[in-house]
């Protein structure tokens, strides 16, 4: 479903108002989104942008703060003086405790009357319905306000429902954005496009042809300063269980009926209810937790988990997971699907790897039985695309050697291409819900990765040790092994 404010050119007001608008997320990632909208024409000719925090600052301090901190995460081929200088006219600073209801009549006084509202929760979810509440009591919610939600959505699956319930008596489900910035990567989008929109791939994109299934998203950095949030959290709940999971539903859904947003979502709800349970026997065999010690990142010495700063001594938290996962249908009947993340990896890298099924014969006596045919679709760093096949090498006799077709949408497409954080806000903006999680949908994946950490704990196994700068314990490749399969980069 698509609801429908008022479209950007439109003179009907706009206000985006940023819990948190002066943390981290915004800083970093948000108010440089909204530049980039506000240069390319974007947003609304009457948005503003209201940044809340609990300073008590006047607009000289906060633009002194913006001008300090936000250019520099702005690409310097698109920082235009005269531009920035136009869009800092269209944010303004409000000193508001989340916790304080008084805080929020004052909140009301500085928005546009009558205007269409987004409100963005980049703060703790434990925040979450305290700011619905009070946004409600200081009748500021009506039925052109939509409210978008920062991960993580709960600590398990009671918490998660818990969360929805409780936003959901302020906001109706299709004016809440569940966001989750991978599904606004162009290389995700285009993935749809790629499996629905080319015949040659439809009819080989299920078991039998398809052997396995890889998606991986590495960081080589460690937890850093979100030590304090990470620790108990760990990879699992902070990365397998949102975007790992949605990255995999794109790729095992069946084909909508049409892109509208509950259709598509429809089918990503199927795929995860169709995941394959794990008692505590699978989670022995099937799962691997890890955990950095120290070693040498990007060139230089990394510090171990345990000696980061705010982890406290001989936690068990992992920062790492690779496990094997089954879908119970047709489609993806015996092909595993191999998840991994982790932190201080060897490398920045976020793929989704297609391994075909092996030749069952080969008429090429003098060359390998087992055929290369891998469609890799990287997401990051770079965005590509790049199928790999067997042709023969120059020369006398026949003599295979894997070559690679590559397109590199960068250099495909001369048009910009938004980043992440701005494609999904101006969704939200027009109303766009399709690239957004649904109540049912985060659900379903609490409801699967649950079972996963619980049987950890029964296991009671500490995370087994990978040195920074690895890409993981040794046992995630023995997990891929035992399939006869092979990570990617140890192929």
């Amino acid at each position: 479903m698509t609801i429908h404010p008022s479209p950007a050119s439109s003179s009907t007001a706009l206000d985006v108002v940023i819990f948190g608008g002066v943390g981290d997320l915004s800083v970093r990632k948000l108010l440089p989104a909204l530049y980039m909208a506000h240069l390319h024409g974007n947003l609304p000719a009457h948005a503003r942008i209201h940044a809340l925090g609990r300073q008590t600052w006047n607009r000289t301090e906060f633009l002194a703060f913006l001008q300090d901190k936000v250019p520099g995460f702005i690409e310097a081929k698109h920082f235009r003086t005269d531009t920035w200088t136009s869009f800092l006219e269209r944010l303004h600073f409000c000193s508001v405790d989340a916790t304080r209801s008084e805080d929020f009549t004052t909140l009301a006084t500085s928005l546009q009357p009558g205007s269409d509202r987004v409100y963005y929760l980049a703060t703790a979810p434990s925040l979450f319905v305290g700011i619905c509440a009070h946004l409600e009591s200081a009748g500021l919610i009506d039925e052109r306000a939509r409210v978008v939600l920062e991960k993580p959505l709960g600590h398990d699956l009671a918490s998660a429902r818990q969360i929805n319930h409780d936003v959901g008596q302020y906001f109706q489900e299709q004016r809440i954005f569940r966001i989750d910035h991978y599904l606004g990567k162009e290389t995700v989008q285009n993935l749809m496009v790629l499996r629905f929109g080319n015949s040659i791939f439809e009819p080989l994109w299920r078991s039998p042809f398809i052997k396995s299934v890889q998606i991986t998203v590495a960081e080589s950095v460690g937890v850093g300063s979100r030590a304090g949030f990470y620790d108990g959290t760990g990879a699992m709940r902070d990365m397998i269980q949102n975007h790992l999971l949605q990255l995999l539903c794109i790729v095992a859904m069946e084909p909508p009926v049409s892109l509208d947003s509950d259709a598509v979502r429809d089918e990503k709800l199927k795929v995860l209810r169709s995941l394959r349970p794990m008692a505590v026997a699978d989670v022995a065999r099937d799962t691997v937790r890890g955990q950095y010690t120290a070693g040498a990142s990007g060139g230089e010495a990394a510090k171990g988990y345990l000696q980061e700063e705010n982890v406290p001594p001989g936690s068990t938290t992992e920062t790492f997971v690779a496990l094997k996962a089954h879908i119970n249908n047709w489609r993806w009947a015996n092909v595993p699907f191999f998840l991994r993340t982790g932190k201080r990896m060897a490398a920045r890298q976020s793929e989704i790897v297609i391994e075909f099924a092996d030749l069952p014969f080969t008429i090429f006596g003098d060359s390998p039985h087992k055929s290369v045919n891998r469609l890799m679709i990287r997401l990051q760093p770079e965005e590509h695309i790049q199928l790999q096949m067997m042709a023969k090498e120059p020369g006398s006799g026949m003599k295979l050697r894997p070559v690679s077709l590559n397109l590199d949408l960068q250099s495909a497409f001369t048009e910009r291409r938004a980043e992440a954080y701005e494609r999904l806000l101006i969704d939200v903006i027009k109303g766009r819900l399709t690239h957004f999680m649904r109540r049912d949908e985060l659900e379903a994946a609490w409801a699967w990765v649950e079972p996963i950490i619980n049987g950890w704990q029964q296991l009671g196994e500490k995370p087994k040790a990978y040195t920074a700068g690895s890409w993981g314990p040794a046992a995630s490749s023995a997990l891929m092994a035992r399939e006869g399969s092979a990570w990617v980069e140890e192929a």
